[in-house]
């Protein structure tokens, strides 16, 4: 597994947010899936070939998900939707092949924080995981059973 270090500008989001317990998880599929389909309600979306989900872990049983597309300013934001601003971040860039666990890609990530000079990125929320943002890109093509993607985990010097 490749580990990058970039630095993204910052975008503006927009789309569905879930939030719930880890108990809950398998719902969180339906609010992705619901997304893709409503992607063709954002005419200003940059690429509608590339979801993103942002997961945020601010409560101690779950966390808080966007599974938005990155939109121009223009954009009207669609009835039942929210935007999210994403500043620009320096980000830890993996990527997950398709035939890979999701599991063994994440224990590989957490490993590779303990070995180098860069720490998880928080703002001042309160976070309950030792990796509190993940942003992941899916490409329109993913096979939802097998799924290749891009995670980017915000980081900072420590």
């Amino acid at each position: 597994m490749e580990y990058n270090i970039v630095t993204l500008p910052g975008y503006r989001g927009v789309g569905l947010k879930w939030e719930g317990a880890y108990a809950e998880v398998s719902t969180l599929k339906e609010t992705i899936y619901h997304m893709k389909d409503r992607a063709k309600e954002l005419e200003e979306a940059v690429d509608r070939n590339l979801q993103l989900g942002l997961s945020y872990h601010l409560r101690p049983d779950g966390f808080t998900h966007y599974s938005v597309y990155e939109v121009n300013k223009s954009q009207q934001i669609p009835k039942g939707m929210i935007e999210i601003i994403i500043p620009e971040l320096t980000y830890l860039h993996v990527y997950h092949e398709r035939g890979r666990d999701i599991g063994e890609t994440y224990t590989q990530i957490y490993r590779w924080f303990k070995e180098i000079s860069y720490i998880p990125y928080k703002d001042e929320r309160k976070y309950y995981d030792e990796l509190p943002v993940k942003h992941e890109r899916y490409p329109a093509d993913r096979d939802l059973s097998d799924p290749h993607f891009d995670i980017l985990i915000p980081v900072v010097k420590r």
